[in-house]
């Protein structure tokens, strides 16, 4: 049977775009090269600006009594900083990687839902821009970067920072949903075939448990968003005068210790295609460091707790978060014995992309 003649799933619905000429091209694009392109590119400028905002930072702390920044300049330089790394450069760039290589590693033609994935590519920059537009709106946030409740509220943060924080955040959250939806749906229909889930390249696995845990980790950050915009905005008290500023670090760390895996496991991925490559020999134990990808994400959701070991959960809590803090890092040690393994008596091949794997 012909390419032609073979069905393609959802993406033939799809055709990607013809490439074009012009800035339009790229804006219109729905192609998921370009995209991806445009992830990259995009992450490169945040990662810029993240990195002047570490500069001042330091600056203030290069001695003491330094007034180089104010107070509250600090504070929120600290929190544009952390948030601009977090989701601005580290998520969004592992995305972008994704998004342009697991469609030419699976076989596909596109991603499943090209619309969408551009989609999400834009909500990245509207989610940039409305956070960094709080500048000029009357002061970005200054709650650091996991703003913890009653700090947020609107009786102890009275300008719109946090507001444009909670925003951006959102729509960052929706966007980065949408591309853990496609990647799933992409991965599991669109593989060529005779390419079965035993036989995917180790990147297309990571990426795959990956966007798993997006939809967990993403969605628990989106809801508590939504709650607190509803308590500044409508006067709720989901994390203040009678609700809980504890469920607020319940709610952030149920995201953001998932969140740590999102960031790592495509990294995870792109190591372990990179050293078979220039070790010239082929991954040792595939099945180990899949199946070992498929242990971190799922006890990535049952250790979200060791951030509040000092809150008072109670010894009972402590210890169940304290197990599953040390279980996960057995399959990551397991990644580790993989790579070193799969070097051992193979002909590397010292090249940049070498190095920097070995250094990793």
């Amino acid at each position: 049977m012909t390419d032609d003649a073979r069905p393609v799933g959802l993406a033939a619905a799809h055709p990607p775009t013809e490439a074009g000429a012009g800035l339009f091209a790229w804006v219109a694009s729905i192609d998921h090269k370009q995209i991806g392109i445009m992830y990259l590119l995009t992450t490169l400028f945040f990662f810029g600006v993240g990195g002047v905002e570490a500069l001042l930072i330091r600056i203030q702390l290069a001695r003491p009594e330094n007034h180089f920044l104010s107070p509250e300049a600090y504070n929120q330089i600290f929190t544009m900083h952390g948030t601009t790394m977090i989701f601005l450069v580290v998520m969004p760039m592992l995305i972008g990687f994704g998004v342009y290589l697991v469609p030419l590693m699976i076989g596909a033609r596109d991603m499943a839902f090209p619309r969408l994935n551009a989609l999400s590519f834009w909500m990245l920059l509207l989610g940039g821009l409305l956070l960094y537009f709080s500048f000029i709106a009357g002061g970005a946030p200054a709650a650091g970067w996991f703003s913890y409740a009653p700090l947020t509220e609107r009786a102890f943060t009275t300008t719109p920072g946090m507001d444009y924080w909670a925003l951006g955040l959102l729509a960052l959250g929706v966007g980065t949903v949408g591309s853990g939806i496609n990647f799933i749906v992409t991965i599991v229909t669109l593989r060529a075939p005779g390419l079965s889930l035993r036989r995917l390249p180790l990147f297309v696995w990571m990426t795959l448990v990956n966007s798993i845990l997006i939809l967990f980790a993403l969605s628990v950050l989106n809801a508590s968003l939504v709650m607190l915009l509803i308590d500044r905005q409508l006067d709720a008290h989901f994390f203040t005068q009678g609700g809980s500023a504890i469920l607020w670090q319940h709610f952030f760390w149920g995201f953001g210790h998932p969140e740590v895996y999102i960031m790592a496991l495509p990294a995870f991925g792109i190591i372990s295609e990179v050293v078979p490559v220039f070790s010239r020999k082929p991954i040792f134990g595939y099945g180990f460091v899949a199946a070992s990808t498929v242990a971190i994400g799922f006890l990535s959701i049952l250790v979200w707790a060791h951030h509040m070991f000092a809150v008072g959960l109670g010894h009972a809590a402590d210890l169940a978060f304290a197990a599953t803090s040390l279980t996960i890092a057995v399959p990551t040690g397991v990644k580790i014995f993989n790579w070193i393994a799969t070097m051992w008596g193979g002909r590397i091949w010292t090249t940049t992309a070498m190095l920097f794997a070995m250094a990793f």
